[in-house]
């Protein structure tokens, strides 16, 4: 059983044909964008073989691409990795704030059962007094400054 393989001529024909389909949009692997993937699916091959053994195809497709594409790429890169970073203190700030909430309702429920007690004792049969400063030992606060007439 033998196996007919391509020349290196006949296949790097093969590649820049594809290269030439995949750039106006009319690839049968349906191909939105030109990348060294793209053209080996296209061309029936795997990208490591375009990378190891047609280097001057790979510098080719690099150069169809050009910079404002990689610039693009680039740049939508660096926007994720911000987005990430902000998602990563977001997420730390959520986990902040549920402690604190954590803390506040540990706090509130101990305030909550000192009122029960402070009620069950007899808290609520007490007058409520005025904390207003007094200069009088009559417990009377003393007159405040004049008031206008209406």
């Amino acid at each position: 059983m033998s196996i007919d393989r391509k020349t290196a001529e006949v296949r790097e024909r093969e590649l820049r044909l594809a290269l030439l389909r995949i750039q106006p949009g009319r690839s049968r692997t349906k191909a939105k964008r030109l990348s060294i993937a793209a053209v080996a699916r296209e061309a029936g091959v795997t990208a490591a073989l375009i990378h190891n053994h047609y280097p001057g195809m790979a510098a080719a497709i690099r150069e169809t691409i050009g910079p404002g594409e990689r610039a693009s790429r680039e740049a939508k890169n660096q926007e994720l990795k911000a987005t990430r970073a902000r998602a990563r203190e977001l997420n730390d700030e959520v986990k902040a704030l549920r402690a604190d909430v954590a803390r506040l309702a540990s706090i509130n429920e101990v305030l909550m059962a000192q009122n029960i007690s402070f009620k069950a004792k007899g808290g609520a049969r007490r007058t409520v007094m005025s904390l207003a400063p007094t200069s009088r030992r009559d417990g009377v606060p003393p007159a405040g400054p004049p008031r206008r007439p209406a």
